[in-house]
């Protein structure tokens, strides 16, 4: 005789699914400030090719996991959103690495890594927020996690003005201006993506406290 478990599925594996696709996020995230770090060393777009087709496999067995499963340990709508949302980290910084390969001998002295390794954190706490949905949506946790992230934007924003103010006061060069800014922005979204899925376990557990 079959189990409820067997019949409806196993409605939990969402948890290890969102956990591989977060931990996917960080290691772009990661791989990006090593670029930046580390100018030259290596194939510049391997890694981020490698986890962006990861990211792609994660969220593909989400969405086929929610048409197959019948009972979810989370709202389907929520796993739909972290699934969105996770996705579009490794999206975002892919195409940074794209646009870098492209103009890096133009943007010498030009300091991403700084916004990057702030990437790198506002991921690394990404994936401690999802981990906690396992843990029994236990609100104080969440609460001090979301609050690091909103303190990291809040960092990034601070040195994307410095950056503004060095470029555009201090340089003359209009070109390397313009290239730097769009390349500070993808950074920027990038950081917001992380911030889109920290809000989005925060509501969660609002709704489920």
């Amino acid at each position: 005789m079959f189990s409820l478990q067997t019949i409806f599925g196993k409605g939990d594996k969402f948890y290890g699914l969102l956990e591989q696709s977060a931990a996917t996020a960080h290691e772009s995230a990661m791989a990006l400030h090593e670029l930046l770090i580390k100018p030259g060393e290596g194939s510049m777009m391997a890694a981020f090719t490698a986890t962006r087709m990861r990211e792609k496999e994660l969220a593909a067995q989400i969405s086929e996991g929610l048409v197959n499963t019948f009972v979810t340990a989370l709202d389907r709508d929520d796993i739909e959103a972290l699934n969105s949302a996770l996705y579009k980290i490794p999206k975002t910084i892919e195409k940074f690495a794209e646009r870098y390969e492209i103009v890096a001998d133009r943007l010498g002295g030009v300091d991403f890594a700084q916004r990057a390794l702030v990437l790198e954190r506002s991921s690394e706490v990404v994936v401690e927020m999802i981990g906690e949905l396992r843990r029994g949506l236990r609100i104080d946790p969440l609460k001090k996690l979301q609050d690091r992230l909103q303190a990291l934007e809040s960092e990034g924003d601070r040195m994307l003005l410095s950056a503004y103010r060095t470029l555009y006061v201090e340089g003359g060069d209009v070109m390397r201006a313009v290239l730097a800014k769009d390349l500070f922005e993808l950074i920027e979204k990038a950081i917001d993506k992380c911030r889109d899925v920290g809000n989005i376990v925060y509501s969660i557990v609002l709704k489920n406290s």
